[in-house]
């Protein structure tokens, strides 16, 4: 949709009017980062040089950019990656896209542990990008930790970003549904699993529905069939007086207090989200 005689900024001026016209409500921070990544410069780069010609092939990628978020493409989808906790991440088709939402679940557990110089250990079930268990390896730098992730492709690309945020040498990420494959106890267990009940998943926004995985997002007829495993587990894998902590949907506070009790976890906290709504319980184990 550029032309490629247009200069830098005349692109993101023309990407930005598309957008607003499209009815985007992000549409100046959508085109600004889709050009970015469209041309591969920094921001700076981008602020300093505004008059510099396209080239044909930059054009063309904006434009192959601009009618991928016409179809309602999540940013993050288009560019292959999406900042979370700070750091980058690399994204796939079997991943969700990373939530700031789900940084609660981060700073959660960074609030209950009370040494973060301690070598503690982390599992993180339902790895996916593998942007929580990167977050915290990157805020303790002694512990050690595992992914897990049903998804051999999800695996892969929990790897790759730890190795991408430099805590690659102490994480181990591996394929398992749920931790079947994990053996000893942990000082820590996180986990944002699917939570969303099946009859809702249809109705949800496309961006959301349509290119998140369904694995990710299905949790059964009551969005709770991933907490009722988990927290069977629970007892297996956490130390004594060990901590979990999982992100939960807007009206499930309850239903996990009813389950956590029937395993003899004390529910140490819910945590409510930017928007107010409960979005993370911790757990510890009695």
């Amino acid at each position: 949709m550029s032309d490629p005689l247009a200069t830098r900024d005349q692109a993101l001026r023309q990407l930005r009017r598309t957008l607003t016209d499209a009815g985007f409500e992000n549409a100046a921070l959508d085109a600004r980062l889709l050009v970015l990544a469209a041309l591969d410069i920094s921001a700076t780069n981008l602020i300093t040089r505004p008059d510099t010609l396209l080239t044909e092939e930059q054009a063309g990628k904006i434009a192959a950019y601009t009618s991928r978020r016409l179809a309602h493409e999540p940013v993050a989808r288009i560019i292959g990656e999406r900042e979370f906790w700070g750091l980058p991440f690399t994204l796939s088709d079997d991943t969700l896209v990373p939530r700031p939402d789900t940084e609660t679940v981060v700073e959660t557990a960074l609030q209950l542990l009370p040494d973060h110089q301690a070598a503690l250990t982390i599992a993180d079930l339902g790895t996916g990008s593998g942007c929580i268990l990167t977050a915290l390896l990157y805020e303790l730098p002694r512990a050690r930790g595992i992914g897990v992730d049903r998804s051999f492709n999800a695996a892969r690309t929990a790897r790759s970003n730890a190795e991408r945020n430099g805590v690659g040498e102490r994480s181990l990420i591996a394929v398992s549904d749920w931790a079947s494959a994990l053996a000893g106890r942990f000082d820590l267990v996180v986990s944002n699993p699917p939570y969303i009940a099946s009859s809702v998943v249809l109705g949800l926004d496309r961006e959301v529905r349509d290119y998140d995985p369904a694995l990710a997002l299905d949790g059964g007829t009551d969005g709770l069939d991933a907490y009722r495993v988990i927290l069977a587990d629970a007892a297996r894998l956490l130390k004594p007086g060990g901590l979990l902590v999982l992100e939960i949907g807007y009206d499930q506070a309850d239903a996990l207090q009813r389950l956590a009790a029937d395993r003899a976890l004390d529910v140490l906290r819910i945590v409510h989200d930017l928007s107010g709504n409960p979005r993370c319980v911790a757990l510890k184990r009695t």
